[in-house]
């Protein structure tokens, strides 16, 4: 093999797969041709291979890119606006008047430009991301490298964006047709929630998610008050209503399911959709405790997400992975529940599963894309290191993402953004600060 020329080379002292769980690779190296991993050996065998770029990194962990599985990017413009408020309150009396005041094609892609920024410094690789404008998130997508899957927000009431839900969905398709091309965007049609959208809406949404082979992003059971509220209104809860209307398929991807019982937690099974467990707005909201260990124990596809920075105030996946750990843990009662590399597996493969593209991303593995992330654990922090696993999932925090590719391309290095300008990025933030202050 010496004769191929590789583009990238990687040597660090660890790599976690994530092809089986807690698998660690000891001083091994990643070699990357074409945007793809061509060759993962032990770094005392690279000396006869050729590489146009070799990076020896010391006491870092090499693994996959992390995959925020839910998220409204453009909302970090609204970050701390409105906090320590329930769910409606927050939503009908503050975060819904801020957007229809500023919401524009300008306003989500500074805002998106922003989170992207922030979420390659945490090492996070690809974001399903649920907004409007949806060109302008695209466009921040192919300017920052970010794998993004762009959500056509659906609802039944006037925004900015639209007037009604048949006027959302035309839109987000027209807007989709411009990016056709672009290998790392995705649209996805968003239907907002049961409480959002009506049986009609739901009915054409699944008929085209099938027609044109998209996946469907929804809010579900993410409070005790839908659930109730979809019982006085339709008489059944959201997701039996959901499952009438033929939402529930391997396409969906639920975000939330705080309150399940286990009838519901058998039918997510059966139906093979995945979910979106995004702990710390569920904790900031107080909408409750997701039944992870059971979804999971269940067999259900459970990845992780941020939510919007409006109510976390963070996109950051590596604080996102610990506390789906530790809320397993409390919830359950059970030190067991959800171990640190079961964790570190739904913020990346389970993702990509979620995402249908396991197949390119998630993991570790020769043919898969270069979707990777370094985290350096020579810090103070993190001394002594015992395991790898372990130390990304409960004691490293996002300031020691060091690198990030996707697809091979470098996205971060040594800390400092290769696509986006950050100092741009800050300037851009004050001054929708200042417009949103003044009204």
């Amino acid at each position: 093999m010496s004769h191929m020329q590789y583009d990238t080379l990687i040597s660090a002292r660890w790599i976690i797969t994530v092809e089986q769980d807690g698998e660690v690779l000891e001083n091994h190296a990643i070699a990357i041709k074409d945007g793809r991993i061509a060759q993962i050996l032990p770094s005392a065998q690279c000396a006869s291979l050729q590489a146009a770029e070799r990076i020896d990194l010391g006491n870092h962990v090499l693994m996959p890119g992390l995959i925020n599985l839910h998220g409204h990017s453009a909302m970090t413009l609204l970050r701390g606006l409105a906090d320590d408020k329930a769910l409606m309150d927050w939503l009908n009396n503050h975060i819904w008047p801020a957007e229809g005041k500023h919401v524009r094609d300008d306003f989500v892609f500074d805002g998106a430009s922003l989170a992207m920024a922030e979420m390659i410094r945490g090492g996070t690789t690809t974001i399903n991301d649920m907004y409007f404008y949806h060109a302008a998130m695209a466009r921040a997508g192919v300017a920052s490298g970010m794998r993004t899957f762009v959500g056509c927000s659906i609802l039944e009431f006037p925004t900015n964006y639209g007037s009604n839900a048949d006027e959302y969905i035309s839109k987000g398709m027209e807007e989709r047709k411009a990016f056709l091309g672009e290998e790392l965007i995705t649209f996805t049609l968003a239907p907002h929630a049961p409480y959002t959208v009506s049986d009609s809406t739901f009915r054409q949404v699944v008929e085209l998610a099938e027609r044109e082979d998209m996946l469907i992003h929804c809010h579900i059971h993410e409070t005790a008050d839908e659930v109730a509220g979809s019982v006085t209104e339709h008489q059944q809860r959201p997701l039996a209503r959901l499952a009438k209307l033929g939402l529930l398929s391997p396409r969906l991807i639920a975000a939330h399911m705080v309150h399940l019982d286990s009838a519901e937690i058998e039918a997510a099974a059966r139906h093979g959709i995945s979910i979106a467990h995004n702990p710390a707005s569920n904790m900031k909201l107080a909408s409750g405790i997701a039944p992870v260990p059971a979804l999971l124990a269940a067999g259900v596809n459970v990845g992780i997400g941020t939510d919007g920075a409006a109510s976390n105030n963070k996109l950051d996946m590596l604080a996102e992975t610990r506390l789906a750990a530790l809320l397993a843990k409390v919830g359950t009662l059970d030190p067991t529940a959800v171990p640190a590399a079961t964790a570190i597996r739904m913020a990346t493969l389970n993702g990509a599963k979620a995402l249908g593209i396991a197949d390119k991303v998630g993991s570790v593995k020769v043919g898969k894309q270069a979707d990777l992330i370094a985290i350096d654990l020579s810090a103070l922090e993190t001394a002594p290191a015992f395991d790898p696993v372990s130390h990304v999932v409960y004691a490293a925090g996002r300031e020691q993402v060091s690198h990030v590719w996707v697809k091979g391309r470098a996205l971060l290095t040594q800390r400092q953004l290769t696509t986006l300008d950050e100092t741009a990025l800050k300037t851009r933030g004050e001054e929708w600060r200042n417009r949103i202050l003044a009204r």
